[in-house]
This record gives C-alpha cells, sequence and structure tokens, in this order.
C-alpha cells in the first residue's frame, strides 16, 4: 500500500512538472505590417468580438469614416449579434472575419487559468476550439477564415504549431490599444493616436458598456487625419507583407 502510494504521489509530481513546464511557455506573439514601398503610413486594426453584444460607437465610427478592420468573431458572438453581423456583412470592404475560436477559449494544450479563463488543456480540446469557430464563421455564410487569434491572445508553443497545422496564421498585434476593453477612455485613444507605420492595434468591439470604445473612436480618427492607411490582415496576407514573431 506505501508503495503504491509512493507511486501515485511520484506519478503527480511528474504530471504536475509538466503542466507547469508548459504554463511557463506561454507566449504572446507580435505582429507588424512591412514597410509600403508607396511610402505610406499603414496601420491594421484588429478587433476581438470575444462574446457579449456590440459595441455600436466603434461599428458605426467604422462605416462612417471608411476605416477597414479585421473583426475576430467567436461562435458565441456570431449567435447573439445577428444584427451587427448584418451591417459587417452589408460592407465587404471594410469588414475581414477571422476566427476567435468557437467558446472563446485560450488556446494552450495544459490546463491553467489565463486571466481567469480556462484554457482548453489538451491538443485536441485546442483543435476543437479552432475548428469549431471556423465551422461557425462558415455557417454564417461567411467565407473561411485565415486566421486565428485565440482567446487571451496567448498561447503554448505546441499549440502554436497545431494552429499553424490545421492551416491558420497566428493573429499577433504589436499594441493593446484598449488593456482588455479596461482602459479608460483616454488612455485608449493615446494609445491608438501613437501608432506609427506597420503598427496592428488590438482592441474589443464587444464591450458597449465600457469608456475605452469612445477612446478607440477618437484615436482613429486621429490616425485618419494624419493621412494613415488602414489595412485588413487579408490584404498583409496576399502581398506577404507582415512580420510575425512568436
Amino acid at each position: 500500500m506505501i508503495s503504491m502510494l509512493r507511486s501515485t504521489v511520484v506519478a503527480a509530481v511528474l504530471l504536475g512538472t509538466a503542466l507547469s513546464a508548459r504554463a511557463g511557455a506561454l507566449v504572446e506573439p507580435s505582429l507588424h505590417l512591412k514597410s509600403s514601398a508607396a511610402g505610406e503610413t499603414r496601420v491594421a486594426l484588429t478587433l476581438d468580438a470575444c462574446g457579449g453584444r456590440t459595441d455600436n460607437r466603434i461599428l458605426a465610427a467604422l462605416v462612417e469614416h471608411r476605416i477597414p478592420a479585421t473583426i475576430f468573431v467567436t461562435g458565441l458572438w456570431l449567435k447573439r449579434n445577428p444584427e451587427a453581423l448584418a451591417v459587417m456583412r452589408a460592407h465587404p470592404d471594410l469588414f475581414e472575419i477571422e476566427n476567435h475560436g468557437d467558446r472563446h477559449i485560450p488556446a494552450v494544450d495544459a490546463p491553467m487559468r489565463i486571466y481567469g479563463i480556462r484554457s482548453a488543456g489538451s491538443p485536441a480540446a485546442v483543435a476543437s476550439e479552432i475548428n469549431d469557430g471556423a465551422a461557425a464563421i462558415i455557417a454564417a455564410g461567411l467565407a473561411q477564415p485565415r486566421w486565428f487569434r485565440g482567446a487571451t491572445a496567448k498561447y503554448s508553443r505546441t499549440a502554436i504549431a497545431e494552429i499553424k497545422a490545421l492551416g491558420f496564421h497566428v493573429a499577433g498585434y504589436s499594441i493593446n490599444a484598449d488593456g482588455g476593453a479596461l482602459l479608460s477612455a483616454g488612455s485608449t485613444e493615446r494609445r491608438v493616436a501613437a501608432a506609427k507605420d506597420g503598427d496592428v492595434l488590438i482592441a474589443h468591439i464587444n464591450q458597449p458598456t465600457r469608456s475605452a470604445g469612445a477612446g478607440l473612436v477618437k484615436g482613429l480618427l486621429k490616425l485618419k487625419a494624419r493621412g494613415v492607411t488602414f489595412v485588413r490582415l487579408d490584404d498583409a496576407d496576399r502581398d506577404g507583407s507582415y512580420e510575425m514573431d512568436d
């Protein structure tokens, strides 16, 4: 009995060590646009639609001011926001819809919590989150997504390899514009307005009650007034004008 107990304890310790090693290997990939041959200042706006509802302050401003954006949607968000999706579908020149997973589960193949969110926890669960998210997008009548951004934008390196094997680019970023929609309007505005050529912004379009959305709009309009050209990720993908560090 004692021998069996010792074996069980040793096995648990070894498993815990292995999971801790994977947990310590989380990465948050960066993404930049390459400099344009035409010498223009280009910025990519990417917006996560994790769940909940839609910040129509942002959506309306993007349509009114003709600012293209790449929207990362979950299956949860698609079910809850048909009106916003209809607006995006009505402007295919502005909005590119990409994969944020099915249920907003971090693409990490070891059990843990990231910002309080439980990870997928296994390679099979990572694949399910990615594939089911893509299936939800296709079921909504949209094009097959080519980019994936997991919940929290943090990944285990093994999960990144799995994402790529499934045929997706990993959507990193260079500026966290709204701090998960938790920053003030002023802080968000300043971060966005400070964007330089090649930056990829990440912000959120699913938090209509938070002040960060108002700041995002103001920052984007400042960039537009500076003559910045906004680029969607599919445009950058087609001409190979992006650089990734993962």
